[in-house]
């Protein structure tokens, strides 16, 4: 940025003690512009058209307004789906924040003093946490064939390459006073992350799987599209069949059924911490 500061000439001030100091010209300006080329470069690129986007607007309220009244008695097809969505969430985040712990244990610098093994588990995380979650449900229901096993799976590769990532970077942040002191006195370094490290981690590591938790029930819902099961598979045929009240009253459930674990998740965050 020294171009930038050579175009302007910066400010001078003189405090009360006689003493001259300067600030540079503000950059908020190149900033802006910055901003400004890469919207108009996203815009070109992606093809928008605010015409066509506010003409077919008056489409999607059409489509929402006969999602209501909702059509409350289909609510009784839709609760085993949804409940099957939601069992697909919790093993998923459970098992892939079980084993984020490890795996963190091994990308922390100040855990693990081996630069390879560092890379690797940092490259692994890296490497599942690109592939979205709909990519990898497809991909496993080609392995393990349709139903909610492969949901499971792709929930768990996310939640595991999430918390990990979360997780190990936190590690790195710990106060390592007493995990040296008690690997000096002769204890092995596992025994000395769990009664110093362990402790300090906990709050954040369940917090952040609770998280996980909370987002990966939303997002198992379009996960039936690609046939990993849930409600995204009912999801899916009743928008195709044009039965948007029978669609209402699925995203109405959807809706309660988020709120009531984002409130309970939220209450043991604060617990937590």
């Amino acid at each position: 940025m020294g171009w930038y500061d050579k175009l302007f000439d910066a400010e001078s001030y003189t405090l009360a003690n006689g003493k001259t100091v300067s600030q540079k010209f503000t950059r908020v300006p190149l900033l802006v512009l910055l901003l400004l080329i890469a919207i108009g470069i996203s815009v070109w690129v992606t093809g928008l058209k605010l015409t066509t986007l506010f003409t077919n607007l008056s489409g999607f309220w059409n489509i929402f307004g006969s999602m209501f009244p909702p059509k409350l008695s289909y609510f009784m097809q839709v609760w085993q789906p949804l409940l099957m969505t939601i069992q697909m969430s919790f093993f998923g985040s459970f098992f892939g924040a079980l084993l984020a712990l490890p795996f963190a244990v091994l990308a922390a610098h100040n855990i693990t003093n081996n630069k390879i093994v560092n890379l690797l588990i940092r490259f692994i995380l890296t490497v599942v946490r690109t592939i979205p979650t709909l990519v990898s449900a497809l991909i496993a229901t080609y392995i393990f064939g349709l139903g909610t096993f492969a949901g499971t799976v792709a929930i768990f590769l996310f939640s595991f390459s999430f918390v990990g990532k979360q997780l190990f970077e936190y590690i790195e942040t710990v106060d390592m006073g007493a995990y040296e002191a008690l690997t000096a006195t002769g204890a092995n370094a596992p025994r000395a992350f769990v009664t110093t490290i362990f402790p300090q981690i906990l709050p954040i590591y369940l917090s952040t799987a609770l998280f996980a938790f909370e987002g990966n029930v939303r997002y198992a819902a379009i996960l039936g599209y690609v046939g990993a099961g849930g409600i995204g598979m009912i999801l899916n045929e009743k928008i195709g069949w044009r039965e948007f009240n029978s669609v209402g009253m699925i995203l109405l459930s959807i809706f309660v059924a988020v709120v009531i674990i984002e409130t309970v998740s939220q209450r043991l965050r604060k617990h937590l911490s």
